[in-house]
């Protein structure tokens, strides 16, 4: 049953959710178009190189959260819908497109940017087994609050367990905190060193 899961029944279920989400919830993804348009924050979307499945590179997109201006500091790029985005999760609604092309998946580690992938360890690739996930097991475990090492350990858990039960429990708890809605601390994480 669960062999079946892995290879079959995850990729069904992010398929669903993805068509379903975007059936029930089209109108959100237009109403945050028209409040970039009528704030004239552009360009709307941010893409990264992010390290995916057996450390195949693909590019990420996230709903735009920061100023385009780098020279600034991250506190100073913020600006007010950005924030709104970032404390309940929205901006990472453009991923839903990954996960139908297949690049991510609903549940797995968080995928991280290229430069990282010659700074994980033997075991830490372990992570990079599975399709990358929106949320995950260390995202609903302490997120930004736990450290690196942590939530590696919590993303090689995840992959060597990994179950229908458990990616639901892990998405109930995801909406559960985006319901929360909390102080956003992403930009105080300290970049990964090895």
């Amino acid at each position: 049953m669960n062999h079946f899961y892995i290879h079959y029944g995850k990729r069904i279920l992010d398929i669903a959710f993805v068509v379903c989400f975007v059936f029930l919830f089209s109108w959100l993804i237009v109403a945050i178009f028209l409040v970039y348009s009528i704030t004239y924050e552009f360009p709307v979307f941010f893409s990264q190189l992010r390290i995916g499945k057996n450390q195949k590179p693909f590019t990420m997109v996230k709903f735009r959260t920061l100023s385009v201006n780098e020279q600034l500091t991250l506190y100073e790029r913020r600006f007010l819908f950005g924030n709104f985005l970032r404390i309940t999760n929205l901006d990472e609604l453009p991923q839903l497109w990954n996960v139908l092309k297949g690049e991510m998946s609903l549940v797995g580690p968080r995928p991280l940017p290229v430069e990282y992938d010659k700074l994980f360890s033997e075991t830490q690739q372990i992570r990079h087994t599975v399709r990358p996930g929106i949320t995950g097991l260390a995202q609903v475990s302490g997120k930004n609050s736990i450290s690196w090492q942590e939530k590696f350990e919590y993303d090689i858990h995840y992959v060597n367990r990994i179950s229908f039960w458990l990616d639901c429990l892990i998405l109930f708890k995801t909406l559960t905190l985006a319901l929360s809605i909390k102080r956003d601390v992403s930009l105080e994480e300290d970049k990964f060193t090895g």
